[in-house]
């Protein structure tokens, strides 16, 4: 599910920058006519789509977003990450790898992060192109035939299978931060069945996190609930072992505490497993603004309940306990 509503810069390819629930201060790079999709998700905030299609095409001359990208960039606007979303599946523009290269030669300072239904990473050449994006954000909403085909009403050449498949290679050849979004329909996706066939799907891709999101907008069905925090805590436990977050909004009061902030023993379960991380691993890890983290983990280091290593520009953070080699 994109979390990104365009405003702010009204240009042909960019939209925003926005304040995304997931990935901070958001610069939205749309590469497709409005609305051209792989997948005619039940929940997409965008409508329905309208041109659904699995084959990738060159829908406009790539150098029209290099340049409206170049003529955004140039004032080096504060921003916390640039990323492929909006009208439909970025992947399907043939092009997408020579924007993200463009990027990370010109404007290595900012993270290019790829929102994607999934669909088409198992194509060498999709995967080929995302390799160099840093943050690459696939949906899996559900990973039987039927719940895949009841929300996201997918091309007749996608098939669930093959999509899990695709991704678990993306991942495996990726060296970015994988995050497996799992979009949420109670009754759907939710059942004891759905999600043991989830979790072992995500334990075959292996992400750096997986997202649990659910509706906080209209979609095109009208019926759709959104679970409980009861129910999102009955699934997050459902999924683990596996690195699980809600994507959630913190309440300000929570960041006026330290001692008893509920992120601190989910700070330090995420080190248990990285060993060591920086505040944008772990802000990834756990689905929170890395601005607001960075404040509470640096709090946490200045009490020794941290460790830090590196410089400012890669700053580690690790639990005195844990050794690193």
């Amino acid at each position: 599910m994109t979390d990104i509503t365009p405003q702010l810069h009204h240009g042909q390819r960019l939209f925003g920058p926005v304040q995304s629930r997931r990935f901070g201060r958001s610069l939205g790079i749309d590469l497709l006519p409005y609305k051209t999709c792989s997948l005619d998700c039940v929940y997409c905030e965008c409508g329905s789509t309208t041109k659904l299609t699995a084959n990738r095409e060159r829908f406009f001359p790539i150098e029209e977003v290099l340049q409206e990208l170049d003529a955004y960039l140039a004032s080096s606007p504060q921003l916390d990450t640039l990323t492929f979303s909006g009208s439909g599946e970025p992947t399907l523009h043939r092009d997408i790898g020579v924007v993200i290269r463009h990027l990370k030669k010109h404007y290595p300072a900012y993270p290019v992060t790829v929102l994607t239904n999934g669909t088409l990473l198992g194509d060498p050449g999709v995967a080929q192109a995302l390799l160099a994006a840093d943050v690459v954000s696939p949906s899996l909403d559900g990973a039987t035939q039927r719940s895949f085909e009841a929300i996201c009403r997918p091309h007749s050449d996608v098939h669930v299978d093959e999509v899990i498949a695709g991704i678990a290679s993306f991942a495996r050849q990726f060296s970015g931060h994988l995050l497996l979004e799992i979009f949420l329909v109670p009754g759907i996706n939710d059942t004891p069945e759905e999600l043991a066939a989830l979790k072992a799907a995500a334990e075959t891709i292996h992400p750096f996190a997986i997202q649990l999101n659910h509706l906080d907008r209209p979609g095109i069905a009208k019926d759709i609930g959104k679970p409980t925090p009861e129910r999102l805590d009955e699934i997050r436990e459902a999924l683990r072992p596996l690195p699980v977050q809600s994507v959630r909004k913190r309440s300000p009061a929570e960041w006026d505490r330290a001692a008893d902030n509920p992120l601190v023993p989910e700070i330090y379960d995420a080190l248990t497993s990285l060993g060591s991380a920086t505040t944008r691993d772990l802000s990834l890890r756990l689905g929170v603004n890395e601005g607001d983290l960075a404040k509470l983990v640096r709090h946490l280091a200045s009490r020794g309940d941290l460790l830090e290593s590196g410089d400012e520009s890669a700053e580690h953070f690790r639990r005195p306990s844990i050794s690193v080699s």
